[in-house]
């Protein structure tokens, strides 16, 4: 046998390579950002009680706000799946001019402040366009639909994302047969693509409604934190600490743990499809 391949051989079955010291190291770094999210849950459920926790809940206005929030998150996540699907396909099997850009575009919702994102939504429906559209369809800013607005802008881009992925990670394989025996473009998309990226659909779509239960810069500069119209539970943790109601503002907030909670628990059930 060859120097050379003695040096490629594998190691022995023997040898271990197991490091106490570094993997221990791992957990302690890596675990105290774990141990950081677990006491701050756990200092909210010290700080009230659950029969603060029920009057809090039996408020009309926080009522009003759960129902706007769960309503507003549904109809964005909605949307924001219908968007990113054909953006994520586009992004992952085309190579066109400008792609870059696009790409960086979307992106952009991400990596800006979110106040940047609302004051920019205000400026625009400042336009002649979007004045005109508010004058002959219906009111947008300070309403309801500002409200959901101001969710999809940045919940869109974390769908795409997913979607990307998504369509990354199935094959092209299958597409291109069902094009040599005689399907349309469209129609490999609907009958082969669509189907195997089901899950990731219903990944993009979880994630878009999570990230728009946590908004909240965009809504407060958009929408306003108008009560019983334009509030939701993020706004609402905001105005029950503005009137020094932190029992409340805590309360809030753990129903917004505990929804967070059961979202990422689907995610991570339904997973991403891999490809076969």
């Amino acid at each position: 046998m060859s120097n050379h391949a003695q040096a490629v051989h594998p190691v022995p079955a023997s040898r271990s390579d197991f490091d106490p010291a570094f993997v221990l190291a791992l957990f302690i770094i890596g675990g105290s950002y774990v141990v950081l999210i677990l006491a701050m849950i756990a200092a909210d459920v010290a700080y009230t009680t659950p029969e603060q926790l029920l009057d809090v809940l039996s408020r009309r206005e926080i009522l009003y706000a759960i129902k706007l929030s769960l309503i507003s998150c549904s109809i964005t996540a909605i949307l924001s799946t219908w968007a990113a699907v054909p953006l994520g396909y586009v992004l992952s099997r085309y190579q066109f001019r400008g792609k870059r850009l696009i790409d960086a575009l979307v992106d952009i919702p991400i990596v800006l402040p979110p106040l940047v994102v609302g004051l920019s939504l205000l400026i625009l429906f400042q336009t002649l366009p979007a004045r005109g559209f508010e004058r002959w369809f219906f009111p947008v800013t300070y309403e309801i639909p500002a409200v959901i607005l101001a969710q999809f802008a940045v919940s869109c881009a974390f769908a795409v994302r997913t979607m990307r992925v998504t369509f990354d990670q199935i094959t092209p394989r299958q597409e291109q047969i069902a094009l040599t025996l005689g399907c349309s473009r469209s129609q490999a998309f609907w009958l082969v693509v669509l189907p195997q990226a089901k899950r990731g659909i219903l990944t993009a779509g979880t994630i878009a409604w999570a990230r728009a239960l946590g908004e909240f810069g965009p809504i407060l500069v958009f929408a306003g934190t108008t009560r019983m119209r334009t509030e939701v539970l993020s706004t609402t943790v905001f105005l029950e600490l503005s009137v020094g109601q932190l029992e409340s503002a805590v309360a809030v907030s753990l129903v917004m743990v505990v929804a967070a909670a059961i979202v990422l628990v689907l995610v991570r059930g339904i997973g991403m499809d891999s490809p076969r």
